[in-house]
């Protein structure tokens, strides 16, 4: 008779019971090449869960399992500990009962790991898809290089841009398109690269210009330097260039046929695709950004709002007369002169508007890019997240332009341009105080206000009402819901590019929008969310089992049949370099015929197993790699996070004096994602830069 202790329970069975299982831990242990602990009795002690040791227990007395209430999954992991081979095998069947390696009804497709030939670094001309001809066996691939770490070969970032994605590795971009005829294709793939990717731009659609209809644009950059190719029809690439902003990129986007590259450092570059020209234009330190049609606007550090672009028709009349009288005074600064005479500055009026569709306006005095201040924050905060609307244009009216921005102490305001006002610029509209943290991401839609702060990224969100779509006050916006986006980062860097795991809100502005959240770095879960009130529209799992590094959420045309609207998917990148997609527009309508469960992100149960997998820092180290996000207000700085509470602790570094009380003794604290610095003190004071 053998008797077990576990905790304060004891078990007693025969050793016929305990060793039909060879190689089992309690084999081992009754051969004694497991040491044992006995107590006064000899009864042999085990510190073990004695719940899930009674049926395990009971199994090898009778082969049978009567798991009851017993969660499978701790079960199974159990009996691997004991290493009950055949309960083990039962209990994986049981646990991949619902599991397939083809995803559920959501999963829509899967791209593998790219296999390429890298062309030689001296002649870094172009690749195409018929150069491909190596398929590499798994890990040959990511072992090419020298030097490189192992984590060269997992997804960094994808965008999307119409048809065509662009994955980013650690040093080679590779693009995608979608046809309804032959799905999706790999169809360019750039050369090996002497540096890892930072930040990764697409545009799939190149109206007129020197490169023609067809072609396409893709960019990366590194550091200070940004490299672009033109891709061809038929998948040939030709590097048009590589430039350099001189301080660190920290955004890279397109606004039609331009690429722009943006520094908090107070640094905007622009590559013309008439001119082929890049040039570099310094302006006040930039904290935040966003683009509506043609036009960049720009958060700054000085409680500024500025903006870049050519002046046309979608700016409606009220706007044009704003920035006539702007560029009046600019004029009459610039040349240290009196204002000009009403037909000098038709004059002017018409140079601006005149310029190429293809290009920003440039000053006639020094050629710099025409920077023009639009709105000044009323306590100068810095201005840490944008949001530009545009709503329909009618005939009376002209655009109702609405900007919504949030700042460093936490304010959200909406400012609006009135069609009828003229000579002035953007009103204020609405100021909300609801925010302790510095505001880092904010979007204003058709139907919703959504602002995310720097507090673990806790959302607020406002329902806007409207009247022939333009923001009205009657009965004005009001709270809709408040709750967070948990989301923690890998200290060491191997969780992904903070550019790659954005939580969004993605999707269209008219539409209902969603935020992805991946609560831990090594996870093969997401958690979609309404951007609205929080609530989980789906969550997706990688059917391969493989750490999720990169996610994105765009729009496709798959096809061109009358009637047909563009669905919408999650792409996920993964740590083994392949690409899955999940159809939200399906979740979406699923989720329309039935309730959605009142579940958000993760229940406390699933955050804890969520949390088993990693191990939070106990350290107070800054993270190389912050989140990035619509905010470019950088600055490192550490949360305290109470995961059995609400109450949390802020701290920054010198020169910040935000702090919440918290009523605990102890704490349990990790790097956040978001970055901020503190504010430039001097203010410009003219309305040009």
């Amino acid at each position: 008779m053998i008797v077990w202790v576990c905790l304060f329970f004891r078990f007693s069975t025969s050793r016929q019971t305990l060793t039909w299982v060879p190689d089992s831990f309690f084999s081992s242990l009754l051969s004694g090449r497991i040491s044992t602990l006995k107590d006064e009795t000899g009864a042999i002690f085990i510190d073990r869960d004695p719940t899930l040791f009674a049926p395990i227990l009971n199994f090898m007395r009778t082969k049978e399992l009567y798991p009851r209430s017993i969660n499978v999954h701790m079960l199974m992991h159990e009996a691997e500990f004991y290493g009950i081979t055949p309960l083990v095998r039962k209990l994986q069947l049981c646990d991949e009962l619902d599991r397939s390696s083809c995803g559920n009804v959501l999963f829509n497709g899967y791209l593998p790991p790219p296999g390429t030939l890298w062309p030689s670094h001296a002649s870094r001309e172009s690749t195409s898809q018929t150069e491909q001809h190596h398929a590499p066996k798994p890990g040959e691939l990511w072992d090419a290089g020298q030097g490189q770490s192992s984590d060269s070969g997992m997804v960094r970032i994808i965008c999307g841009h119409h048809n065509w994605i662009a994955v980013a590795y650690a040093q080679f971009v590779v693009c995608y398109r979608v046809k309804e005829s032959t799905g999706w294709q790999q169809v360019f793939t750039s050369p090996r690269l002497d540096w890892v990717i930072d930040r990764v731009a697409l545009n799939a659609k190149v109206m007129g210009g020197s490169l023609g209809d067809n072609d396409k644009m893709v960019a990366v950059a590194s550091v200070t330097e940004i490299i672009l190719w033109a891709i061809c029809p038929d998948g040939n690439g030709n590097e048009i260039g590589v430039f350099s902003l001189n301080v660190p990129v920290e955004a890279l986007f397109f606004v039609g046929n331009q690429l722009i590259a943006t520094s908090h450092t107070g640094k905007v570059g622009v590559w013309n695709a008439v001119t082929k020209h890049w040039q570099n234009q310094d302006v006040v330190p930039i904290s935040s950004y966003d683009t509506a049609g043609s036009f960049l606007i720009l958060g700054c550090n000085n409680g500024s709002i500025y903006y870049i672009g050519k002046m046309n028709n979608n700016l409606g009349p009220t706007m044009r007369r704003y920035m006539l009288f702007t560029h009046k005074k600019m004029v009459a600064r610039l040349s240290g002169c009196t204002l000009p005479s009403p037909n000098n500055c038709f004059c002017l009026f018409c140079f601006v508007c005149l310029s190429d569709v293809q290009k920003f306006p440039l000053r006639m005095k020094d050629n710099d890019l025409l920077v023009t201040e639009l709105y000044r924050d009323p306590t100068e905060d810095a201005i840490t997240a944008l949001s530009v609307y545009l709503t329909p244009k009618t005939s009376d009216s002209g655009n109702w332009i609405e900007i919504a921005y949030g700042t460093s102490s936490g304010t959200v305001r909406v400012i609006v341009q009135h069609p009828e006002t003229v000579g002035s610029g953007p009103q204020l509209f609405q100021t909300f105080s609801v925010h302790r943290s510095p505001v880092t991401k904010i979007m204003l839609s058709e139907k919703h206000l959504i602002s995310v702060c720097a507090d673990n990224n806790h959302v607020r969100t406002w329902t806007v009402t409207r009247f022939r779509g333009m923001i009205s006050t009657q009965p004005g916006s009001t709270p809709l819901t408040s709750f967070k986006i948990l989301s923690l980062d890998d200290v060491d860097g191997h969780g992904g590019c903070s550019a790659g795991t954005e939580i969004g809100p993605y999707g269209e502005r008219d539409d209902q929008q969603v935020f992805i959240q991946r609560v831990v770095p090594d996870t093969d879960k997401l958690y979609v969310r309404l951007s609205s009130n929080g609530k989980r529209l789906c969550e997706v799992r990688s059917v391969d089992g493989t750490s999720i590094t990169a996610f994105m959420v765009h729009e496709c045309e798959g096809s061109s049949r009358i009637g047909s609207r563009p669905r919408r998917y999650l792409f996920s990148g993964h740590s083994n370099g392949s690409i899955q997609m999940w159809d939200l527009t399906t979740a979406m309508e699923i989720a329309g015929k039935v309730d959605i469960r009142a579940l958000g992100g993760p229940t406390e149960e699933e955050l804890l197993e969520l949390l088993d997998q990693c191990d939070l820092a106990l350290t107070r180290t800054p993270d190389s790699t912050p989140r990035a996000s619509t905010c470019r207000y950088t600055h490192t700085c550490t949360t305290l996070l109470w995961l059995d509470r609400t109450h949390c602790v802020f701290e920054a570094s010198p020169g910040f004096d935000i702090r919440k009380e918290s009523p605990h003794n102890s704490s349990i604290h990790f790097p956040i994602r978001s970055k901020f610095t503190r504010p430039v003190p001097p203010r410009n004071t003219s309305s040009q830069t």
